[in-house]
């Protein structure tokens, strides 16, 4: 069994890395690489502990404190960083990422209160990284930010944003080994900098390799204004970078591409947040919702609008086929200062000032409030969300076009009268669909209030899906096509001995691989399996059926809370459906079967009626022998053999999981694969697995 897919860009957000830096270069990844890789943070302790390297397309260490990343990283980090890179990653260090990736870091010497002298463990560049390559750098502030002219390797002349940054001493005297500049500063330097004036480098490391940088490519002059529009200077910087942005951005393709990436040709733009659409097979459900919401007190009236304040989101109820202007204009401003819409106004009139009406026009289920026209680092936290509650009828295909609800509902019925036994065919009646949200399990498990007024079964679901968790952080993560959606559950702590609330993360992966398998007739015979304790994974059809490849084509995410007596589970699923990247799609599988591709409603109401039917049985008779085989019967890992790096590299055998608490149970065996008598069960959440390169490692 083997997986060698490699999807993840990983953006360290440990101690050292500033939230600027993270989200630039998080924005400006997803705009390049987007969808062909999935882009997300990493903190120190997860770089330590996890098992990464397998599945990493890129390692990135963005601006911040290089003394702070020596703290984290020196010693067992840093060789795994520096390993993962020698067998073949890559790894992309920024500013003081550049510093951090060379073998010397020397900057401002001689002043006491600044200086930083030392040799780092890295060393892929094996030189020097000096600065200040310019002077004025202030910590923690954009007052020693600059403009600085770059000239890239193929003759291209262009500006970059620059703060702090150093010089690649002598680089050219490293080209035999395997070092190549890739653009250098064309300024005068505050520093030596030996021959070349190297700015940004490549450098070879055993089969891998590494882009250094001492600016900041990375920035986009447009999410500059938000940051930085207050200040007249860097007014200034801002249009002087504008100027070169074809520029900039061609250079950063460009070493994304002699990093081995795959980059989009087209830059994926900023999403906007559409309207929210609450709807159930029975209109009158949504009626009574609301009145309750009302009854309950968490509707508020505010200037003639009705808002449910959570504690994550703000959301305006809005009646069905009306536009408020007023809430329009009121939305607009409560999200975009008028100074940033005064600069971008002035600075980017064709990317920015379009109309809203013509920005909209067609697009009616765009939530005002919500334009993202100018293509910059949003706040998608700080934008009220429309909230449409259809009262009287189904939304009609022109409201929802990604989305039939008409499909939804019909097919939901059909497989609860084919699948529904010991179940009630509740789950999915309620739904809340957006077009593109932020996250359907952020949406309803970070507004707690709300979330204790939404009946069970109540599912949250959209065609694209944006941000993260993090404010003023959030980025469009996934493409067009997958699945994603969430489901609200409530489990009675009662049931904890019979049935403990850990299985609920396995019904959800068995409720997956059986809704595809169900699906229709033939879609049974589809290469799909779970991969303990909450992945779905496909035999790669790219590969040759008897490597027993598999590949990652979906994921489960369980948030659970406690209150009056029950858990509160909100189960998010994501799986990879009609599209094309960045991994294998259903679609593709059953293409390749000779079956029609899955939509998305009927895929989606066969995953609820099993999901809701086996949660059931499982409240009624606990994980029992015949949910135990069916689980089995599904999973990667019968009689795999493992290393358990905890236990002194001693050879394990998985043997399955716990009817009890669902731990995963490993039996030591010998060099012949006979039982030697050791015994081991494990939890799925204080353990790390990465079963394909057949280790099992604790963590400490």
């Amino acid at each position: 069994m083997s997986s060698t897919k490699k999807l993840n860009i990983l953006i360290y957000s440990g101690p050292g890395a500033t939230p600027t830096s993270i989200r630039h270069i998080t924005y400006t990844l997803r705009r390049l690489v987007g969808p062909n890789y999935a882009i997300i943070t990493i903190t120190a302790e997860q770089l330590l502990k996890e098992p990464w390297p397998p599945t990493c397309a890129l390692l990135v260490l963005p601006g911040g404190a290089d003394m702070a990343y020596c703290r984290s990283l020196n010693g067992a980090g840093n060789r795994r960083i520096k390993q993962y890179v020698q067998l073949g990653g890559s790894f992309l260090g920024l500013c003081a990422g550049g510093y951090y990736g060379c073998s010397k870091c020397e900057f401002e010497v001689g002043k006491r209160s600044m200086e930083v002298v030392g040799d780092r463990e890295l060393a892929f560049f094996p030189g020097t990284c000096r600065g200040l390559a310019f002077g004025g750098f202030v910590y923690n502030s954009e007052d020693g930010a600059r403009p600085v002219k770059l000239k890239s390797a193929e003759g291209v002349m262009f500006k970059s944003y620059y703060n702090g940054g150093g010089v690649f001493v002598d680089a050219g005297s490293f080209n035999e080994r395997g070092i190549e500049t890739i653009a250098t500063y064309e300024d005068e330097l505050a520093v030596d900098g030996g021959e070349g004036g190297a700015a940004v480098v490549l450098c070879k490391v055993g089969e891998g390799k590494a882009v250094l940088t001492g600016p900041h490519p990375e920035f986009a002059p447009i999410n500059l204004y938000s940051e930085n529009y207050r200040k007249p200077h860097n007014r200034t910087i801002i249009e002087d970078l504008k100027a070169d942005e074809n520029a900039r951005t061609g250079f950063l393709r460009e070493c994304l591409r002699k990093l081995g990436l795959e980059v989009s040709e087209d830059s994926t733009p900023v999403p906007s947040l559409s309207r929210l659409h609450l709807s159930s097979f029975q209109p009158n459900y949504i009626a009574e919702l609301v009145h309750g919401w009302h009854e309950a007190g968490i509707v508020s009236a505010e200037d003639g609008e009705e808002l449910i304040k959570g504690e994550n989101d703000t959301f305006r109820l809005e009646e069905v086929g009306r536009w408020n202007m007023a809430s329009v204009a009121k939305a607009f401003a409560d999200a975009v200062p008028q100074p940033v819409k005064d600069a971008v106004k002035d600075a980017l009139p064709d990317a920015v000032t379009a109309s809203s009406s013509s920005a909209n026009a067609g697009k009616e289920n765009q939530a005002p409030g919500a334009d993202t026209s100018s293509d910059r680092i949003l706040d998608y936290n700080s934008i009220t969300k429309q909230l449409v509650a259809h009262e009287r009828e189904i939304p009609d295909p022109k409201e929802t076009p990604y989305f039939n609800h008409h499909a939804f509902f019909s097919n939901l019925k059909s497989y609860a009268v084919d699948n529904c036994r010991v179940s009630d065919g509740s789950w999915g009646r309620t739904l809340l669909y957006g077009e593109v949200v932020t996250s359907t399990n952020t949406l309803l498990e970070k507004n707690t209030t709300l979330l204790s007024h939404i009946p069970t079964g109540l599912t949250a679901t959209a065609t694209t899906q944006v941000a993260g968790r993090g404010r003023g952080t959030n980025v469009w993560v996934s493409p067009p096509g997958s699945l994603m959606f969430s489901v609200v559950l409530r489990h009675s702590l009662t049931l904890s001995n019979s049935a403990p609330v850990v299985f609920v993360q396995y019904l959800a992966a068995l409720a997956i691989v059986a809704g595809i398998r169900e699906y229709d007739k033939g879609y049974q015979k589809l290469p799909v399996k779970l991969k303990w304790p909450n992945d779905i994974y496909a035999l790669d059809p790219a590969k040759d059926p008897k490597e027993n490849s598999y590949v990652k084509i979906g994921g489960i995410l369980v948030n659970s809370s406690y209150a009056g007596g029950d858990y509160t589970l909100v189960v998010g699923v994501g799986l990879n459906t009609n599209n094309t990247a960045p991994s294998v799609s259903l679609s593709q599988l059953a293409t390749n079967a000779g079956l029609p591709a899955f939509t998305l409603e009927k895929l989606l109401a066969s995953i609820l009626t099993h999901f809701e039917e086996l949660y059931t049985s499982f409240c009624q008779t606990g994980f029992d022998a015949k949910l135990e085989n069916l689980y089995y019967d599904s999973w990667l890992h019968t009689d795999q053999v493992v290393t358990l790096e905890a236990e002194g590299g001693a050879k394990a055998k998985i043997k399955g999981i716990t009817r009890d608490w669902g731990l995963l149970v490993a039996e030591e065996v010998g060099w012949d694969g006979r039982v030697k008598g050791g015994r081991w069960e494990l939890q799925s959440d204080s353990n790390s697995f990465d079963f394909f390169k057949g280790l099992l490692r604790k963590k400490v």
